[in-house]
């Protein structure tokens, strides 16, 4: 888990999902649990894309892991959006 706990993983996934759903406009169907499982499968997923340009993926509990779980959780959104064809 890469230095982090599981509470610091539900925190951070927690707020990256929260500020994603904003950006991709799903925060209203979306609630704490969605924002929670958003965030780190978004650092999940983050992690793997950073890695693929040669950047590190989620590093500990900071703003760089934020933001990789920030930038994976607004591709999961929207993949989640694509494919469950919700507009709003």
């Amino acid at each position: 888990m890469d230095g982090m706990g599981i509470i610091g993983w539900i925190v951070l996934g927690g707020l990256a999902g929260w500020v994603a759903s904003m950006f991709v406009g799903t925060n209203r169907q979306q609630g704490l649990l969605g924002n929670i499982i958003a965030g780190v499968i978004g650092g999940v997923v983050g992690g793997w894309v950073f890695t693929m340009f040669g950047g590190t993926g989620v590093t500990g509990f900071n703003i760089w892991s934020f933001v990789v779980a920030l930038v994976g959780a607004v591709i999961v959104l929207y993949i989640w959006k694509m494919i469950s064809g919700r507009e709003r």
